[in-house]
């Protein structure tokens, strides 16, 4: 099949593809590396939660559905990643034994001005389970190369301040928002969830699950292609956030409960918006995570609230290579 390029893709083209079976071991094994809330690990917990029984991590749901956009249509196109998702829903849980199927639009095209080489494409992608219901829908942009254009590697910059160790564990009372109930949160505070290094053996093993384009997989592809270098899929970099926003949560609620404090319940994520990988993150990159309360709000379901967060990851150059706006269920105050 010739390789698909920019000129090749019209805006309002649709395309349907996918048979993913979700598995309960798949499910477990994803959630246990990057997302261990109990909904996401145990049947009965699922049952007690908002989600109504185990069910996949959102995030577990948009790397199985860019797997099967990676068979349909990446694969055969001359892709140069994506910038990042400006729109993401979970509308239903996917559970074991749905097989999800996708529809993608093509919204809309253009040249990019300052990068001859390559087009940008944006696109609505819908996830399905086998009953026909949407699961999750997200609008998310693509780089597709040009037809005659050589690729150029991205110059990487080292701020004049650049940070070249873990930042320090940050204190007590820095932390404490995240073991507080929805009207506890102060607006405004930023919250250190630690870093992590993130290796060639989990860029690839991610890659190949989840993202098997050849700069995830293959460090010559790599080297030949515009990222240079070996760089990890963004949905690796998004999925490892969540896993430090977890071991967090757990660690300050583990503590809170230990000194007789009363934990609240913490629910799934609906979505979230105006995700960006501004810049690549390569093996050996140390990056570290924060998040920031940005607002809070009841919801119509009783005892419930969601808190809004400003969400950033910056490796160990100082450069900001993640971020993205999210959302939360979270306990309000009996």
């Amino acid at each position: 099949m010739s390789l698909i390029f920019f000129e090749d893709v019209e805006a309002g083209e649709l395309q349907e593809f996918g048979a993913y079976a979700v598995t309960e071991e798949e499910i477990l094994g994803f959630a246990r590396a990057y997302d261990p809330q109990p909904f996401h690990l145990d049947a009965e917990a699922g049952k007690r939660s908002l989600l109504g029984g185990l069910a996949a991590s959102g995030w577990h749901t948009a790397a199985m559905a860019h797997r099967m956009l990676y068979e349909a249509f990446l694969k055969n196109t001359a892709s140069m990643g994506g910038p990042g998702v400006e729109e993401l829903k979970w509308l239903k849980p996917v559970r074991p034994g749905d097989l999800l199927h996708a529809r993608r639009t093509l919204l809309d095209k253009r040249a990019s001005k300052s990068r001859p080489e390559m087009g940008i494409t944006r696109h609505l992608l819908e996830t399905f389970n086998g009953a026909g219901e949407c699961v999750m829908t997200q609008q998310n942009v693509l780089l597709l190369g040009r037809r005659g254009f050589e690729q150029k590697p991205i110059v990487r910059t080292r701020p004049e301040a650049a940070v070249t160790a873990a930042p320090p564990t940050p204190e007590p009372e820095k932390l404490l928002p995240l073991t507080k109930f929805l009207e506890d949160f102060r607006l405004g505070e930023e919250i250190d969830l630690g870093a992590r290094t993130f290796t060639k053996e989990d860029i690839i093993g991610f890659a190949t699950a989840y993202d098997p384009q050849p700069f995830h997989l293959d460090e010559i592809a790599a080297s030949q292609s515009h990222f240079g270098r070996l760089a990890a899929s963004g949905w690796e970099t998004a999925a490892t956030w969540m896993k430090q926003w977890v071991a967090h949560q757990k660690m300050f609620l583990a503590d809170l409960s230990g000194r007789g404090g009363v934990t609240p319940e913490v629910g799934p994520s609906p979505g979230f918006r105006d995700l960006k990988w501004p810049h690549p993150v390569y093996a050996g990159d140390l990056v570290h995570y924060t998040t920031t309360i940005e607002n809070r709000r009841a919801t119509s379901r009783p005892g419930w609230g969601i808190i809004f967060t400003h969400n950033k990851g910056i490796n160990q150059d100082g450069v900001l290579v993640f971020e993205f706006k999210g959302a939360v269920f979270w306990q309000m105050r009996p």
